[in-house]
């Protein structure tokens, strides 16, 4: 493809790009598509020549989009979204047309400048209390990674950096039930091992006690283990439940521990002044997370990761091979030693994007309109016999179940609501996803895409109350 090529269709890409965001409404918001099937459409063996551009992209119309799960979609209210907006994609191009290996200061000083700049920004948005150091990961699983293995050399002065694991540490880390499942991987991978992790029990909110904490902490002493590290959550994924941080950190002050605080998503709605209470006791947290790529428009993937001991976290990643010196050395932020890859994207340019095009307010009032489309449908299930809210509405995420009048035997409420789940998603309007909380099925669904209505909210809620009605007459 040549230049004159690549300009003709990068335009009939843009206006397929508007297009298909103007209409999304018309497609399925999840594929109806058999396990196999787009692999059984593409050819068993690379081709030998050259096809025409036109002819790869008539293949992505007709066998890949039919396979894609549309995210964008402002009936896409499972999980927690990936949002995105028109100056994120945007940037996204660019960022790729420039191609750039954003590892070093001196392998392009803008992108290393602006990441600084606008994780400063990110700061002060959020209210993020006395001094971080910002850097951008690629997702909160890998920020938490990072900070576990920064806690567990700082704990050893570099020593498992060097010599590995001698069998004496016997370290031991807290996390709450409900916590993500990539605080037990990230115990794993950083080498501690799953047996070393212990789960605190929560409290009716589903947040964690913080004298259950404490408890399993005194224990492990008496024990004579080593305990090292605490990762609190807000937000949890189940049901956003908000830990208490701020006794959580009394508790790591008072017991030396290092103290991780993941809000991958929650942590947007800090930008909400009426929301920056979540972040009581941050002051205490030696590395905090959450990411723009889940409800601040910027698309995937984009995590935001603070840190206060800036030293401690370069000194654990920190390799400098010959090839690899610079003469700026010190004098600069070297990125790809604030984490575990050596490689980075120039993540930073569709950050500074969006903020700048939607400023601030703009943001916030995107983050009001979600939240009020989720208090409008829990009046709805509220208001209704035969549902019921399985746990409190903090933010934008609604966990509920069908209840029909004289049905309380578990395991049939379970399988009435797996029942209804794939009955909604089967009809391609709406998507949602589920969790489990105290052994009860519930059915999530979160107000989060970035072009979602409160018709969209109120046309799922329909569908799913229809849809119920038709099983219980089954």
């Amino acid at each position: 493809m040549d230049l004159e090529e690549f300009r003709r269709e990068a335009h009939r890409l843009a206006d397929w790009m508007a297009d298909y965001l103007e209409g999304i409404r018309v497609h399925p918001v999840k594929p109806r598509v058999r396990p196999g099937e787009i692999l059984g459409a593409l050819p068993g063996d690379p081709p030998e020549e050259g096809e025409s551009f036109p002819g790869i992209f008539a293949d992505f119309e007709k066998i890949v989009l039919p396979g894609i799960t549309h995210w964008q979609h402002p009936s896409f209210f499972a999980y927690f979204p990936a949002n995105s907006s028109p100056p994120s994609v945007l940037a996204e191009m660019l960022t790729a047309a420039l191609g750039a290996q954003c590892m070093s200061w001196a392998t392009s000083p803008a992108a290393t400048e602006l990441e600084e700049r606008v994780m400063e920004w990110l700061g002060k948005m959020i209210g993020l209390p006395g001094k971080y150091s910002g850097v951008i990961q690629d997702t909160a699983s890998a920020a938490t990674l990072v900070s576990l293995l920064t806690a567990r050399e700082k704990a050893s002065d570099l020593g498992i950096n060097e010599r590995g694991f001698t069998g004496k540490e016997r370290f031991t880390l807290y996390a709450s039930t409900e916590a993500h499942s990539s605080i037990e991987k990230a115990v794993k991978i950083a080498g501690f091992g799953k047996e070393s992790l212990r789960k605190i029990q929560v409290d009716g909110k589903y947040a964690l006690v913080p004298e259950e904490l404490e408890r399993a902490v005194r224990a492990d002493l008496e024990a004579g283990l080593r305990p090292l590290a605490v990762v609190g959550t807000l937000g949890t994924t189940g049901s956003t439940a908000m830990d208490p941080i701020r006794p959580m950190g009394e508790i790591c002050r008072r017991y030396g521990l290092w103290f991780h605080v993941d809000a991958a998503y929650a942590g947007t709605a800090m930008i909400l002044p009426e929301f920056r209470h979540l972040g009581d006791g941050l002051e205490y947290a030696d590395t905090f997370v959450f990411n723009p790529h889940k409800w601040m428009l910027t698309n995937f993937d984009c995590s935001a990761y603070f840190v206060r001991d800036e030293e401690a976290l370069v000194r654990t990643f920190e390799i400098l091979p010959e090839y690899l010196k610079t003469p700026e050395g010190k004098r600069v932020k070297n990125y790809r030693d604030w984490g575990i890859a050596l490689g980075r994207r120039f993540r930073a340019l569709k950050l500074w994007f969006v903020i700048r095009s939607y400023g601030v307010e703009g943001i916030r009032s995107i983050l009001r309109r979600h939240l009020e489309i989720a208090r409008r449908l829990e009046e709805e299930i509220r208001a209704r016999r035969d549902f019921e809210l399985l746990a409190p509405r903090t933010l934008n995420l609604l966990c509920f179940r069908c209840h029909p009048e004289g049905l309380d035997d578990l395991s049939r409420l379970n399988a009435l609501n797996e029942d209804l789940l794939q009955a909604v998603n089967a009809t391609g309007k709406a998507f949602l996803s589920h969790t489990k909380l105290r052994g009860a099925y519930t059915l999530r669904l979160v107000t989060g895409q970035t072009r979602v209505t409160l018709e969209d909210a109120l046309a799922a809620w329909d569908l799913i109350v229809r849809l119920a009605e038709g099983l219980g007459k089954g």
